[in-house]
């Protein structure tokens, strides 16, 4: 029998404001989003009991945890956004590492995280 591996995915979404720092355009004025994210998890091994991956309950509690720290703030005056620009692409960085943080413990890995501010653009992260 072939190893495998489940991936799980989980969505949610913070409210924040930004400005991009050394951007030239609209964008390096404060402005706000209605960001979503989406975070995927990945194992190789079901619960005895259960036969699942990660609890979607746990996943959604440890991704609120992390979008908690970030949530109805101004990004650029709460760290690391303080002094890294709070780009998307940060945003799913930082996701990435809280979430990892977070998750350890139960023998899952973040797989990606994705930050969109609107629907139709998402910056993604991973680690290879």
């Amino acid at each position: 029998m072939a190893n495998g591996i489940w991936r799980l995915t989980v969505r949610s979404d913070f409210a924040a404001a930004h400005a991009l720092r050394n951007y030239d355009g609209k964008c390096e004025n404060i402005h706000g989003h209605n960001f979503a994210v989406e975070a995927v998890v990945e194992g190789d091994k079901l619960s005895e009991d259960v036969e699942i991956l990660l609890d979607f309950k746990v996943m959604k509690t440890k991704l609120k945890e992390v979008t908690e720290l970030i949530d109805h703030k101004d990004l650029n005056c709460t760290a690391p956004f303080d002094t890294m620009n709070p780009s998307s692409e940060n945003l799913a960085r930082f996701i990435y590492q809280e979430l990892g943080k977070r998750i350890e413990s139960y023998g899952v890995r973040v797989y990606s995280v994705t930050v969109s501010e609107k629907a139709a653009q998402s910056a993604t992260y991973l680690e290879l």
